[in-house]
């Protein structure tokens, strides 16, 4: 049966559709018969308990800068909506978090992917430490002293904002290095909250591996290598990606973390590996379905599609 399906996204104009999952998911969508409202999280609104949003009936095809045609707009009551994707892209701020308040108005009876409730008590940096045998070295604070005891203890480290996305802002810092002083005041002055110290793994230059889930599930991997003169493996600053496979490793994190995955209702998630360290799960609007089938593997996007299918049918 078809499904009327929205879309909260950043505007269909500004994606790349090359490398876009939440493109990939549509497309996927459209192909199915379901019927796409796409609206920007700006155009969200709640009154007297009532989630509605001006939204423009999307249709999609595969040609970037002809890649979209969207109706007139329309206010649409979200209640009314069998699916509500959750696909804006972060900073996790308050207004990510205000969101997530306004589509719990309408979960589960819309079913909402990702769960609002659970995305908004897993920012990707923190959930993981739910799972702190699995992770690196990290520290969460934004205490100088702590930081410098950090680094004295293990020496070279990497430095990143909390609610960052994409690898904006993160560093290494090798032990000799004298910016660390000048780093902590600079993000004391930029960001409110903590920042997170992880000790830095070399097997980094090997590849940081995003392994995404669908319903706690392994649905499928790629390795992601930065460039040689770069600490970052996001493919969006110069990492490479390559065709993987899952190490032994790799499988058990998939089967300790899945449960929980479930539990929460995340159904479509991005984990990132490095070596034999999880460093985050990914949940607001993870990537990779795309570079995941150009490499050889599953299609996720009709995997998850048939989740979602399964759970409204329910």
């Amino acid at each position: 049966m078809p499904l009327d399906v929205a879309v909260q996204m950043d505007h269909v104009s500004s994606i790349t559709i090359k490398g876009d999952s939440t493109f990939a998911l549509c497309l996927e969508a459209q192909r199915r018969g379901h019927r796409l409202f796409h609206y920007t999280p700006d155009r969200l609104s709640l009154r007297d308990g009532r989630a509605t949003a001006r939204a423009e009936v999307m249709q999609l095809a595969e040609e970037q800068g002809k890649h979209f045609v969207l109706a007139e707009q329309e206010k649409i009551d979200l209640a009314a909506m069998d699916v509500v994707l959750l696909r804006q892209d972060p900073p996790f701020d308050m207004a990510y978090i205000t969101s997530t308040h306004i589509l719990d108005r309408i979960h589960p009876q819309t079913l909402v992917v990702n769960d609002p409730a659970s995305v908004r008590n897993a920012p990707e940096k923190i959930f993981v430490t739910e799972f702190s045998d699995l992770m690196p070295e990290t520290l969460i604070t934004k205490d100088p002293v702590e930081v410098a005891a950090f680094r004295a203890e293990f020496g070279e480290i990497v430095l990143k904002p909390l609610y960052g996305n994409g690898g904006a802002g993160v560093f290494h810092l090798r032990p000799d290095d004298r910016n660390l002083s000048s780093f902590l005041e600079t993000f004391g002055i930029l960001f409110r909250e903590p920042f997170i110290v992880q000790r830095y793994l070399t097997d980094v230059r090997k590849g940081d591996k995003r392994i995404i889930l669908v319903d706690g599930e392994f649905a499928g991997a790629i390795n992601r290598v930065p460039a040689e003169t770069d600490a970052r493996s996001n493919m969006h600053v110069g990492g490479r990606a390559e065709a993987t496979e899952l190490t032994a490793r790799e499988r058990e994190i998939c089967e300790r973390i899945g449960p929980e995955l479930r539990r929460r209702g995340l159904l479509f998630v991005g984990i990132d590996v490095i070596g034999d360290y999880m460093t985050e799960i990914n949940v607001t609007s993870p990537t990779g379905i795309r570079e995941v089938k150009r490499f050889g593997g599953a299609d996720i996007a009709a995997l998850l599609w048939d989740r979602i299918e399964e759970k409204v049918a329910r």
